[in-house]
């Protein structure tokens, strides 16, 4: 075990940080993707073509129709 000048585990808060760095990691390459996702829906949208959806659809048909 690793202790700095003040008697504190080094180990210890270098993982607290590598955890929250690993987090901070996620979240900018989820706010990446979302990005280039709104990117390409905007294009879709000034050239006139339907989005490609990957998630649910806007909206379904009524069950109650069939």
């Amino acid at each position: 075990m690793r202790r700095d000048m003040s008697g504190k585990d080094e180990t210890k808060d270098r993982k607290i940080r590598t955890e929250a760095e690993l987090r901070a990691e996620r979240l900018a390459k989820t706010l990446r993707d979302n990005l280039q996702r709104r990117k390409q829906q905007a294009r879709a949208r000034r050239a006139g073509d339907a989005d490609e959806t990957v998630g649910l659809p806007a909206a379904k048909k009524d069950e109650s129709d069939g």
